[in-house]
């Protein structure tokens, strides 16, 4: 039989739980991003070792200071996370480092046969002076009227690529508008499933309050060991630096193509449920020390996120954009 709860300590469970089901689909929508695009090159990697490297330390504190199954469990799940990310990672450079070298040696060989032709018969130097395209239809086609255009009239480059830009914006507005409104369902989901999950879990009795926690801030007599604190704070502190080579990355860049923003949405939901699961079930200033190093790496971070998300709405995927304008320009 369900006891009867407190308005705090219903609040306390309910986002609890919400701070679980956003830690546990955290890393999925940067995995599909990155899979999607073939590549990991928005993602910092120094950012993903840093905060691997808190989970590692947080889950050493859990251990250590004899914390419940539950978040002993999530904390290994993390760590698992963390790999998987990491992996895929790698192994998207490695694949990209290849291709390149791949590439390079193919050039390499081209330039070497073209010279080998050039050197040859008056018929190979006129074929190979009319360029690689010969005998493909097309291929001899005198300039575009846009491009003699351009050349008699400058100024229409210029007129031109802001057409391509406003249709480009045109063209972009919903897509924009269908990704909000995908992230936006998605945590509205996350919401929902969290709650939903206490409710359940309340209802069949796996779910019990926490007693409050007694003068000095632990529910029994005994303290935390000052090992575990220490490693606590560890964490926080890496949790707290992890997002610094990320938010570089991107202001160097100016871009934040390949980042998925439903993957900073989560950590924001996860982060302000997790504080606020502690803050609603006791303010009593030892309970509150204890978990100090917790608070300050989940609240802490989120504005770092703030960050994060102010670079998507200035910078978005400008990189890939410019760059395309560039090659139509050119």
């Amino acid at each position: 039989m369900a006891v009867t709860l407190t308005p705090h300590e219903a609040l306390s469970g309910i986002f609890g739980s919400i701070s679980l089901a956003s830690w546990i689909f955290l890393l999925v929508p940067q995995l599909l991003e990155n899979y999607t695009n073939g590549n990991a090159d928005g993602i910092s990697l120094p950012f993903l070792l840093i905060w691997a490297a808190g989970d590692v330390l947080n889950l050493a504190g859990a251990l250590w200071a004899g914390l419940v199954p539950t978040v002993i469990a999530l904390a290994v799940y993390f760590c698992f996370a963390d790999g998987a990310l990491i992996a895929q990672c790698v192994y998207y450079r490695s694949l990209k480092r290849n291709q390149q070298e791949m590439k390079g040696v193919v050039e390499e060989t081209s330039a070497l046969l073209g010279n080998g032709e050039v050197q040859g018969s008056p018929k190979t130097r006129r074929a190979g002076s009319q360029g690689s395209n010969i005998g493909l239809p097309g291929s001899h086609r005198r300039p575009s009227s846009t491009a003699s255009l351009a050349k008699r009239n400058p100024s229409y480059t210029s007129s031109s690529s802001h057409h391509r830009e406003s249709l480009a914006a045109i063209l972009e507005e919903p897509t924009q508008k269908s990704a909000w409104l995908k992230n936006t369902l998605s945590i509205i989901g996350i919401l929902f499933v969290g709650t939903a999950g206490w409710a359940i879990a309340y209802r069949t009795g796996t779910w019990q309050p926490v007693p409050e926690p007694r003068p000095g801030g632990s529910v029994d007599s005994t303290p935390t060991p000052l090992g575990a604190e220490l490693l606590g704070y560890g964490s926080a502190v890496l949790y707290l630096g992890a997002r610094i080579p990320q938010i570089i990355k991107n202001q160097r860049s100016r871009s934040c193509e390949g980042l998925s923003l439903l993957f900073f949405m989560l950590s924001l939901v996860g982060n302000a449920s997790y504080g606020a699961g502690i803050l609603f079930h006791s303010l009593e200033g030892g309970y509150v020390m204890t978990n100090l190093p917790w608070l300050i790496g989940s609240l802490g971070t989120m504005v770092e996120d703030g960050a994060i998300f102010v670079q998507f709405s200035v910078f978005g995927e400008k990189k890939e954009e410019d760059d395309e304008e560039d090659a139509v320009v050119g």
